[in-house]
């Protein structure tokens, strides 16, 4: 068994559905073991669009994701998906190629030092140096990367370790085979036969394990005892609910009954979104800032006192439990009165069982009364003419919601028009909203597009495209349409890097830089073999939206370029 089948043997172990990548000649025994092991490969057009697919398999499933890329620009394409999935808290296992263990640092083709670059950027790696280290190295990678606080981890894999001993050695013969050797020569040739024994030895037949169980950290009594009491005693609770609260995917009915036992109005943030529906009555949208400020008591489940929180001052004002897996986050920029460091999901079910039930109506009526106000402010910005006869895209988001069925799932790639959406359109049931999280990483979408796709084939998967993120992964309707993925991808075709403009220009006088063009990106998604459809005018896009649903349906992808105009519904909206 080669190198590659090996490989494919412990993903198949460890339940992979999907491997994700570009092929590259440093990985292909990977690719071909895991297809003959029924695993489904499936390519993309640009490596970090397979490690963004891979991270959505990951956020869906609880699974690890697996992406493998080829050596040296294939490792460096999937930085910032890596990165973006570190910040996130995604466990992903890339698959990296590389030169043969006997040509590192001699200058072969695509040789870097691919550890130190990725050694930032993960929470384990490995570089196996003989075939019979492979297996242990992938099955303690898939560990590490659910242990914990989750997140990526990296495997190098050395080419010679990955194809037959047999098509190595041939890679020798011009050292081992040589005629009428010199004493050098001589020399040069048994330093590579003592590689390839020492490579290959103990290798005849590898040993596989099931998957190690991974530990669920659970919250220490007497610190739950704590956040019993300031929640039952509280006047003024809310929860804020993050990405890490949703980990076990394969439980979040479990974690719905736990929050509505609670009895606590909530705020859902990230991965989050979408876990009650829209119009239940202890979940809120708007006015967060001004909800915080006012709470006694606060719960942030896998929420750190980051950027979004502004540094902590929106809780200044309340006592602050806290939960966490991480306890750099757990005490960031603001330390809790009560610090859970335990699972966010299994925290949430223990506290639901013990905190008292208490009648907050005129709490929950304060909130519900601050969305109505907000939701009626919309209402009027949806009605506003733009400047141009184009879109309102306030009303636009409005329409597309009304369009989405109870099975949509929502991916977000965008500045303006998909912080817009966020607004407007409505996650309608747990883990339908993937959006890059606090990395705010534009060009996330195909790759998530695609791997929510292969999850839920026969779901809605809407990809809500800003123009200026389709440009660094448009060309992915190719592999939507090569691997049958009817995915529909809306692009707000406002012609700019509109969220960046809307403070560029009035503070500095110039919009250099912040002005793209009204594209036909239709066009270039017909070219890729999908469907292709333009709107401009609000008369038209109820039936354009219908058009785009049914084509997917029917199992072709679509794009549909939405022709917006401006509004200053978002104005003054960047984040420091």
């Amino acid at each position: 068994m080669d190198g590659g089948s090996r490989v494919a043997e412990v993903l198949r172990a460890h339940g992979v559905p999907f491997l994700f990548t570009l092929v590259g000649g440093h990985i292909s025994p990977i690719l071909v073991g895991a297809k003959q092991r029924g695993i489904r490969v499936v390519d993309v057009r640009h490596e970090v669009n397979a490690v963004f697919a891979a991270d959505a398999v990951a956020r869906l499933t609880g699974i690890p994701g697996v992406a493998a890329v080829t050596a040296g620009p294939g490792v460096t394409n999937a930085l910032t998906a890596i990165k973006n999935a570190q910040l996130a808290q995604s466990p992903i296992v890339l698959l990296g190629g590389a030169t043969a263990t006997i040509l590192r640092g001699r200058g072969s083709l695509q040789d870097i030092d691919q550890t130190a670059l990725m050694k930032p950027h993960v929470k384990w790696m490995a570089r196996p140096n003989r075939l019979v280290e492979v297996v242990p190295a992938l099955e303690e990678a898939f560990h590490h990367a659910m242990e914990g606080v989750p997140g990526p981890v990296f495997v190098e894999l050395a080419v010679d370790l990955l194809y037959d001993r047999k098509i190595v050695r041939e890679w020798s013969a011009k050292q081992l085979d040589k005629p009428n050797k010199t004493i050098g020569e001589r020399a040069i040739s048994a330093y590579v036969r003592g590689h390839l024994r020492w490579t290959f030895s103990g290798s005849k037949d590898p040993r596989f394990h099931a998957p190690k169980p991974v530990p669920v950290p659970t919250p220490a009594e007497r610190e739950l005892g704590k956040a019993v009491e300031l929640l039952s005693n509280a006047e003024r609770p809310l929860l804020v609910l993050g990405s890490q609260t949703m980990l076990h995917p394969n439980r979040v009915n479990e974690l719905v009954e736990a929050v509505e036992r609670l009895n606590v109005p909530v705020y859902l943030s990230g991965m989050a979104r979408g876990l009650l529906p829209a119009g239940h009555r202890l979940l809120f949208r708007h006015k967060r800032r001004d909800a915080l400020k006012q709470a006694d008591v606060v719960l942030l489940s896998g929420v750190p006192n980051d950027f979004r929180l502004d540094y902590g001052s929106h809780v200044s004002r309340c006592s602050v439990i806290g939960v966490n897996l991480s306890k750099e986050d757990l005490t960031k920029n603001r330390r809790p009165q009560v610090g859970i460091l335990a699972d966010p999901h299994h925290t949430i079910v223990s506290l639901s069982h013990k905190v008292a039930s208490k009648d907050r109506a005129g709490w929950l009526e304060t909130l519900a009364g601050r969305d109505a106000g907000r939701e009626s402010e919309i209402d009027a910005m949806a009605g506003a003419a733009t400047d141009e006869d184009r879109l309102n895209p306030v009303r636009f988001c409005r329409q597309m919601n009304t369009a989405l069925a109870d099975d949509s799932v929502l991916v977000g790639d965008g500045g303006d028009f998909v912080a817009t959406a966020a607004y407007t359109v409505s996650p309608r049931r747990p883990l339908s909203w993937l959006d890059p999280g606090v990395f705010g990483t534009l060009g996330v979408g195909a790759g998530f597009a695609l791997g929510a796709k292969l999850v839920r084939p026969d779901a809605d998967v809407w990809l809500l495209w800003g123009d200026g993120a389709a440009g660094f992964s448009l060309v992915e309707m190719d592999t939507f349409v090569r691997h049958g993925l009817p995915v529909i991808a809306v692009v707000g075709n406002d012609a700019g890097w509109t969220q960046i403009l809307r403070d560029q220009e009035p503070m500095l006088g110039d919009d250099v830089a912040c002005r793209l063009a009204y594209t036909d990106y239709h066009e270039v998604a017909k070219g890729f073999g999908a469907a292709g459809l333009r709107v401009s005018d609000h008369d038209k896009v109820d039936g354009t939206l219908e058009e785009a649903i049914s084509t997917s349906r029917a199992g072709q992808p679509v794009l549909v370029n939405a022709i917006l105009g401006s509004t200053d519904f978002r104005k003054g909206s960047i984040s420091m």
